[in-house]
């Protein structure tokens, strides 16, 4: 009896009650079915169509790992065969209860072929992909920082020997000395722009001290950014030389060559809007030459080669493509001379008028430069002296072929003064190609191919005189590091002409040294 009491004690317990949790309803237990109870889950319905956020994973999924639906596990990744192409995506299915006019607008279009499809799903509007630029020379000197300045000063000195320093049949050979220092100055700002370049040069030779001549090629720049589509331009420059060996504007005998001096200015403005840009210059120079020195200790003066000339020009250019600006310039310039009549009576101040066409090239660093062709007329005031005129074509292109190949391309035309009797003016062009190629990074090979012409525009009366001048060279840079560098160089130098007794050729070798920072 006793222990049938205690098991009933037992069972009736508190802390000792471990039933079986059964179906029914609970205090503790939320009930589906009890009406007593709210509701806080919905109850599932087999039967009604799954929605699309019950099926679709979510935006960004990624294609392998945990499932949004479904029972969890990993996408098996199939490996694609080698020579297989890559499949196309699958068609989009219209998800269950979806009207058929979402179906039309998710779905795919029937292409056949990849290439059709690739261009179907091209992105709308995809920039073209800029080739690399150039590769940079390793050993282009770094220059000083001086202030807001990058300053590269250099030297070279070379000793070389001339078959024909006289440029005169049968000339008797020279060797000489160069000495030919530069400067380069450019100012690092954020805004506007200035700079310096100067060239020197003075050759001596050891046979013939007449024809030891100086030069000197000095220009100063500057770019005033006045908004984003206007700037001011400015130049100074001076110009320092000689008449060049067997010129027929020196007398004879002469015992030194002559030097003349030329500076002057220019001011401009250029107005872009939009892809049309306007710019105007003015410009005014003056050129001078000293007495010529003769054998004899006296002196031939050249006063009446002295003259003021004042120019200016126009141009619009329009960027039809991408780095490439056509444009059309108009310019002209009028020469006042010091004397009113020369050594003949000749009254040689004159205007000139000349328009051009051409183009400008900045592509992707690879084509950069100018090029440009027109027609020169120059009248005089006396009228003896017939016009100059004729086709005159000025360019200066450097083409990156490769990040070890550049090509040079230099043309240039100008109507020189003379003193000849009857003789207007000497109209002079000029085109040259060179190119240079490394060997090595640290060696440079160099050829270079020139042709000239020189015409003498005269009267019935005049000299009658054309000349053509062709010169072939090549030389070998070796650069030690970015200071030091030794260069050899040979040119061939030959020129006809029509007059008799002119003619000539000249073999030219150099070596030179050439220390830059």
């Amino acid at each position: 009896m006793r222990s049938r009491r205690w098991q009933r004690h037992l069972s009736t317990s508190r802390w000792c009650r471990a039933r079986a949790q059964s179906a029914g309803t609970s205090l503790f237990q939320p009930s589906l079915t009890d009406p007593g109870n709210v509701q806080r889950f919905k109850p599932i319905d087999q039967t009604a169509p799954a929605s699309a956020k019950d099926i679709l994973p979510a935006s960004g999924a990624g294609e392998t790992g945990f499932k949004t639906f479904g029972s969890i596990g990993l996408k098996k990744k199939v490996k694609k065969r080698a020579g297989e192409p890559h499949p196309l995506p699958p068609k989009p299915q219209p998800l269950p209860g979806a009207p058929q006019t979402a179906v039309a607008q998710t779905s795919a279009p029937q292409i056949k072929d990849r290439a059709a499809y690739a261009d179907a799903y091209k992105p709308p509007d995809t920039p073209a992909r800029r080739p690399a630029p150039p590769l940079q020379d390793p050993y282009e000197p770094l220059g000083l920082r001086v202030s807001t300045f990058v300053v590269k000063p250099a030297v070279e000195v070379s000793r070389g020997y001339d078959t024909n320093p006289s440029h005169i049949p049968g000339g008797k050979p020279s060797g000489y000395t160069v000495v030919e220092p530069t400067l380069k100055v450019l100012s690092n700002w954020s805004r506007h722009e200035y700079g310096i370049d100067l060239r020197g040069n003075y050759s001596r030779y050891d046979k013939d001290s007449s024809l030891s001549r100086p030069l000197l090629d000095v220009k100063s720049h500057s770019r005033i950014d006045v908004s984003r589509d206007t700037t001011i331009n400015t130049e100074s420059r001076l110009f320092v030389s000689t008449d060049y060996p067997g010129s027929p504007n020196l007398p004879v005998g002469f015992a030194k060559l002559p030097i003349s001096t030329s500076y002057g200015s220019t001011v401009g403005v250029a107005q872009r809007f939009n892809r049309l840009k306007v710019s105007a210059k003015g410009t005014t120079d003056r050129t001078q030459y000293d007495a010529t020195p003769l054998v004899d200790g006296s002196l031939s003066s050249n006063k009446d080669r002295d003259f003021n000339q004042y120019g200016w020009a126009a141009r619009a250019s329009y960027e039809l493509l991408p780095g490439i600006k056509p444009f059309v310039e108009l310019g002209g310039d009028v020469r006042k001379h010091d004397l009113q009549f020369d050594r003949d009576r000749l009254q040689r101040d004159s205007q000139a008028l000349t328009p051009r066409v051409g183009s400008t090239f900045d592509i992707a660093r690879r084509l950069t430069g100018e090029i440009s062709v027109g027609y020169l007329t120059r009248k005089f005031e006396d009228p003896t002296l017939v016009d100059l005129k004729g086709v005159v074509a000025d360019a200066s292109l450097i083409w990156n072929a490769t990040g070890l190949t550049t090509a040079t391309l230099t043309a240039t035309s100008r109507a020189d003064e003379t003193v000849l009797n009857g003789v207007s003016g000497v109209l002079r062009r000029d085109v040259g190609v060179q190119i240079d190629h490394s060997l090595r990074r640290y060696l440079i090979w160099t050829t270079r191919a020139g042709y000239g012409m020189d015409d003498y525009v005269s009267n019935p009366s005049g000299l009658q005189r054309h000349d053509t001048r062709v010169s072939l060279g090549t030389a070998l840079t070796y650069k030690f590091t970015r200071e030091v560098s030794l260069k050899g160089e040979y040119r061939y130098d030959q020129m006809w002409s029509d007059v008799p007794g002119v003619a000539y050729n000249a073999n030219v070798f150099l070596i030179g040294l050439k220390l830059q920072r």
